[in-house]
C-alpha cells in the first residue's frame, strides 16, 4: 500500500517509523514532514491545512490511505473533505473531532452522559465570567475553549492570578479565537495519566498507559509546554483502574458520541487524573498525543496499519492488539527559551552516533535540512526515546542519548520519568 501521513512533528515521525515495519506498506509520503521523516518517507511541501492540494496529490499518486496526525486539520474537516472525494482516510470527521476542538462541547457531553470530570461553568461573556470567578475557591483552572497548541490551560493559585488570566484569554486574546469562550473549572489534585485508544465508532481498545511532563523545567516548574517528555507505562495506573475506566469513561465516551450522531473513528486521547474521588477526565484529544506517541508506538507489537484499517473499516472488535512487556521514556530536546521565544537554525550534531545505538530512537519534531546539515527549526526539536525492561533502564538509555546529541541552546528536563507516585 501507498500511504500519506499528514503532519510534520515528532508524533508523525513515530507513526511513520512504526508504519515502516508493516509488511503491507510499500511507500510512505509525508506532508510536510521534517528532516528526520525525510529519511523514512518522501516529504512533499504541502501544509496540513491545504486540503485541496493534499487531495490532488493523493489522486495523482494513487495513494491508498491517508493518516491525519495533527489536530488543526481534523478540527477543520479534512476527513470529511477526503471522504467526499471518495478517498480512504484515518481520523475522526469534523463533527467528532469537536471532542478536542471545543472544550465546552467535551465538558457538556461529559455532564450529559455522567462521565466523571471536574465541576465547571462555560462563559462567552467576560463580565459574567469575572463575576462568577470572584465567588470561587482557589486554586482554579481556566481553559480556552478552542485549540491552542496544548497551551490554552491556566492553573491559577490566587484570585488576582485568575482575574489576570481571564483578561489575557478573553480580552487580550492570548490564544486568539480559541479564547472567545472560556471554561472555568474546579481544580483537581492527583497524578495524571494519558490513555490513548483506538476507536472504530463503536468499539474502543485502549493502548498502554503513558505519563506526560508538561512544564518547561524540572520539578514541574515553569510554563506549560506541548510536553517536555513522557514515559510508559504509568507508575500508578493499575489493571483495576483500567477496568473501571473502561466502564465509566472509555466506552461511555464512544457510546455518547454515537448517540449524538458523531461516531468517533480514529484515536481518542484521554487525559485522566486520579483524584480522591476516583478517576476523572481532564481533557480529550482527537488524535495521537505528542510526545506520548513516541513512547507508546515503540511498545506496540501488532501491525499499526492493520489496526488503523480496522478502525476505518469498523472491524476493530476482531483485532487482538499485542504489546511488548517493556518500558519507554522520551526526553524532549527543546530550543532554549521555549515555549516563549527561541532562535532557530542551529546545527544538530551526534545524530549518526545515536542511530547506531541499541534501544535508542530519535524522533524529529522541529528540524530542517540546510546545506546538507540538519538544523533546528522549532521549539521542540527532538525526542530521544530509550527502551528498557523497566522505567529505570529506559530513563538511563534515554539520557545517554541526550548526551550524544547536541545543538546550541539545547534545553531539556533532567527528571523525566523519575518522580514517584504514591
Amino acid at each position: 500500500m501507498k500511504i500519506l501521513v499528514v503532519g510534520g512533528g515528532g508524533r508523525e515521525h513515530a507513526i511513520i517509523w512504526k508504519l515502516k515495519q508493516s509488511s503491507i506498506v510499500d511507500k510512505i509520503y509525508c506532508a510536510p514532514g521534517n528532516a528526520g521523516i525525510s529519511e523514512l518517507a518522501e516529504c512533499v511541501p504541502i501544509s496540513a491545512m491545504e486540503f485541496d492540494k493534499l487531495i490532488s496529490f493523493v489522486k495523482e499518486n494513487d495513494i491508498d490511505y491517508t493518516i491525519i496526525g495533527m489536530d488543526d486539520p481534523l478540527a477543520g474537516g479534512i476527513v470529511d473533505a477526503f471522504e467526499n472525494a471518495n478517498l480512504k482516510v484515518f481520523g475522526p470527521r469534523k463533527n467528532a473531532a469537536i471532542l478536542e476542538s471545543s472544550k465546552a462541547f467535551a465538558k457538556n457531553l461529559m455532564k450529559k452522559y455522567n462521565i466523571p470530570t471536574g465541576a465547571y461553568e462555560t462563559f462567552d461573556n467576560y463580565e459574567a465570567a469575572k463575576i462568577y470567578l470572584e465567588k470561587q475557591d482557589m486554586p482554579i483552572v481556566l481553559k480556552a475553549d478552542g485549540l491552542a497548541l496544548g497551551k490554552g490551560v491556566l492553573i491559577c493559585k490566587t484570585l488576582e492570578e485568575a482575574q489576570q488570566g481571564l483578561k489575557e484569554i478573553m480580552q487580550e486574546h492570548k490564544f486568539g479565537a480559541a479564547g472567545n469562550t472560556v471554561i472555568i473549572e474546579e481544580f483537581l489534585e492527583g497524578p495524571e495519566v494519558s490513555i490513548l485508544s483506538f476507536c472504530d465508532g463503536k468499539t474502543i481498545i485502549p493502548m498502554v498507559s503513558a505519563q506526560d511532563h508538561k512544564r518547561a523545567f524540572d520539578n514541574d516548574k515553569g510554563l506549560n509546554t506541548g510536553g517536555m517528555g513522557t514515559f510508559s507505562p504509568s507508575k500508578f495506573y493499575t489493571n483495576e483502574m483500567a477496568k473501571e475506566c473502561m466502564k465509566t469513561i472509555f466506552q461511555p465516551t464512544v457510546d455518547a458520541m454515537l448517540k449524538e450522531n458523531r461516531p468517533f473513528v480514529g484515536i481518542i486521547y484521554f487525559g485522566l487524573m486520579y483524584t480522591k474521588n476516583g478517576m476523572k477526565v481532564i481533557e480529550y484529544n482527537a488524535r495521537f498525543g505528542d510526545p506520548e506517541t513516541q513512547v507508546i508506538l515503540p511498545r506496540l507489537k501488532t501491525d499499526l496499519l492493520d489496526i488503523m484499517l480496522a478502525c476505518t473499516n469498523g472491524t476493530l472488535d476482531n483485532m487482538n492488539i499485542e504489546w511488548y512487556n517493556n518500558a519507554a521514556v522520551c526526553v524532549i530536546l527543546a530550543s532554549g527559551g521555549y515555549p516563549v521565544s527561541y532562535t532557530k537554525g542551529y546545527e544538530i550534531t551526534g545524530l549518526q552516533k545515536i542511530s547506531e545505538k541499541k534501544n535508542m530512537i530519535v524522533f524529529h519534531a522541529g528540524t530542517d535540512k540546510k546545506g546538507g546539515k540538519i538544523v533546528t527549526s522549532g521549539g521542540r526539536v527532538l525526542g530521544i526515546t530509550g527502551i528498557g525492561d523497566n522505567i529505570d533502564e529506559a530513563i538511563k538509555t534515554a539520557y545517554e542519548g541526550v548526551e550524544i546529541v547536541n545543538f546550541n541552546q539545547k534545553h531539556f528536563r533532567t527528571d523525566i520519568g523519575k518522580k514517584d507516585y504514591k
